[in-house]
């Protein structure tokens, strides 16, 4: 008798040890589609907002990178064409831009980037029509764009290109990890599906910007932009 309870507890610790120790066994479904990424506004509206601590610069700007260094972005302000950056040189706190109504932005810079489409050419760089360059896209409250007239690169480009220096104030920036969502006077801005969304929810405007290619969004005007999937450094 004592032999068959000392059999039977043998067992039961066998068991118990079998079900501790067992492994977990993932079969990937091959016919299981993940799925498709939400529209960039759908996006910004649904997303969870982040804290905008350890964002803030203390003026009221909000700054982030992606976390694979490929777009870095502020929600700030600018007056005409000046923006208050943290992390390069403007022209927003000069005097003789206090006459300029001041007005919420969200502006991103882009380490590689695709060439913008001609209908999104919206500079004719004092009338040379040469030098609109792709890597930096700027929504305001009722319009966004994509692309600037420059001489140079971005200072993504300079920081995190093909030659970048990955040093210098925007590797200071903190990263905005994948699907979070960051918002400022009114406008808001995501890391996700391998970019960045900046958009002002409640007009319908806004834009998504990546390496591949980016989009100028317009709700009322059911358009965006593609660009093409190249994504050309600049010269």
């Amino acid at each position: 008798m004592g032999a068959m309870r000392r059999t039977v507890l043998g067992i039961f610790a066998a068991l118990i040890l079998a079900a501790a120790t067992a492994c977990t066994i993932t079969i990937e479904d091959p016919g299981y589609v993940p799925p498709a990424p939400l529209p960039p506004l759908e996006q910004l509206e649904r997303a969870a907002l982040a804290s905008p601590e350890g964002f803030s610069s203390g003026d009221g700007t909000i700054s982030f990178i992606t976390e694979d260094r490929s777009v870095a972005c502020s929600l700030t302000s600018a007056r005409g064409e000046h923006v208050n950056l943290p992390y390069e040189p403007n022209n927003f706190s000069d005097t003789a831009n206090n006459k300029l109504a001041t007005v919420p932005v969200a502006h991103c810079e882009l380490a590689r980037y695709p060439k913008p489409e001609q209908v999104d050419v919206k500079d004719d760089c004092a009338g040379t029509n040469l030098g609109y360059l792709g890597g930096v896209a700027v929504l305001a409250p009722d319009s966004a764009r994509y692309g600037e007239c420059r001489s140079g690169v971005t200072q993504m480009e300079a920081t995190y290109g093909p030659n970048g220096s990955k040093a210098g104030p925007l590797a200071q920036l903190q990263v905005l990890g994948e699907g979070q969502n960051l918002e400022g006077n009114g406008l808001r801005c995501s890391a996700y599906n391998g970019g960045v969304a900046c958009g002002n929810v409640s007009a319908g405007v806004g834009f998504f910007v990546s390496p591949e290619h980016y989009e100028l969004i317009s709700r009322s005007a059911e358009s965006a932009s593609p660009a093409p999937p190249e994504a050309p450094k600049t010269p």
